[in-house]
């Protein structure tokens, strides 16, 4: 089993962190291979954290996508909890004036829309500015640190889940991302990272031997989250995405949706490491709740092999062309804004307006992810000063 930065860092516990009065960013799943939560490990090294700081969903990880979390006080320490996920998002001087630094403890699923990430970059320009050190304890990439896919962020379309250009894929931990991120934006943020202790980047969660712990009210799964690059498109459209099911991501559908035809359709092909089933079922929240929806259920039948944001895409178009009418209210259509008020959730997520356009245009998917190769390469040699790990 290999080490976190969490654990490496109980066992390397630097004299100057039991000094300090620490602040910990941090949620349910940072955790060591025991199930300890890092607040109770941490208090028992004898570091005095003084502050807490939770991200999207909450400390408890709890909170609904996109429901902005209010301060709180944690139960069983009496910590003051400054959420980094509601009317702020970047860290004040006030939120940082009883800390001499910040430790940050989080699980990230290695997708560029994954919010985490965006509190960390935040995180890294408020304790910039307050002058106060930050140390990343690091964690693995689920999906493995060696795949890159997907388009970057194109300039205009930055938000919450786009903070950054890098490709949906990123192939990086979020430490390496930290100093990335503190390197290419000179962030100007004291930071360190510390390791993980033999992660080697082809290594997908499972073969870590670490615990999984659910990163959010609707990651419950290492399956969801293989899924999750690419089936989080659908979210951009009016198509559910099974939030309320046991599978979400994992199934799509609507109640005007053919799954059959869905199915044969997608299944015909021939995509890479994937397999999809007509799926019947009636989500109790979010799009379509307690109305019966038919569509797919996808079956990834070779992870090595599948490319999930191309099978997102591939998604979207077969459901454009299995429910095309756009008068109708029963059809498949992209959602015009998103949670935070801009046009095209799509957009968003897709990191620009061209992936919405081309589909809407009739384009093949293929042409599509042949356009952003140029990105990726250029991505690739970028990052590479960054990687800590083999």
């Amino acid at each position: 089993m290999i080490e976190t930065g969490l654990t490496h860092l109980l066992k390397n516990m630097p004299a100057q962190l039991r000094e300090r009065r620490v602040g910990l960013a941090t949620h349910a799943p940072a955790v060591t291979p025991d199930l300890t939560d890092a607040i109770d490990a941490l208090s028992a090294a004898g570091v005095k954290l003084t502050a807490l700081y939770g991200p999207e969903h909450g400390l408890a990880g709890a909170a609904a996508d996109g429901a902005a979390v209010g301060h709180a006080t944690h139960a069983r320490t009496g910590l003051p909890i400054f959420s980094l996920y509601g009317a702020t998002k970047e860290p004040t001087p006030e939120m940082l004036a009883d800390v001499d630094g910040v430790l940050f403890d989080m699980q990230d699923v290695g997708v560029r829309f994954y919010t985490y990430l965006s509190t960390l970059w935040h995180l890294l320009k408020g304790a910039s500015k307050a002058g106060k050190p930050v140390w990343v304890l690091d964690r693995p990439n689920p999906l493995n640190g060696v795949t890159l896919e997907g388009p970057l962020v194109a300039p205009g379309f930055e938000s919450f889940v786009g903070v950054v250009p890098i490709p949906i894929r990123h192939g990086m931990t979020l430490g390496e991302l930290a100093l990335w991120m503190n390197g290419v934006y000179s962030l100007g943020a004291n930071l360190t990272v510390i390791q993980l202790q033999g992660w080697r980047r082809e290594q997908w969660f499972e073969q870590t031997g670490l615990p999984w712990v659910i990163t959010s009210p609707a990651m419950p799964h290492l399956s969801t989250v293989t899924v999750y690059p690419g089936m989080c498109f659908l979210e951009g459209t009016n198509v559910s995405v099974g939030r309320g099911t046991a599978l979400p991501f994992e199934i799509c559908g609507a109640p005007w949706m053919d799954g059959y035809k869905l199915a044969q359709q997608l299944n015909a092909l021939h995509l890479p490491g994937v397999r999809f089933r007509p799926h019947t079922f009636t989500p109790t929240a979010d799009k379509h709740a307690n109305q019966v929806c038919s569509g797919i259920q996808v079956h990834v039948v070779n992870r090595e092999a599948l490319r999930p944001v191309t099978v997102g895409l591939h998604v979207l178009a077969a459901c454009q062309s299995v429910a095309p009418d756009h008068e109708r209210s029963n059809a498949f259509a992209f959602l015009r804004s998103s949670w935070e008020g801009r046009p095209a959730h799509l957009d968003l997520l897709a990191g620009s307006a061209q992936v919405r356009e081309a589909l809407t245009s009739g384009v093949p998917v293929a042409e599509i992810v042949t356009g952003w190769e140029s990105d990726l390469a250029a991505f690739a040699e970028q990052r590479r000063p960054y990687l800590l790990y083999a």
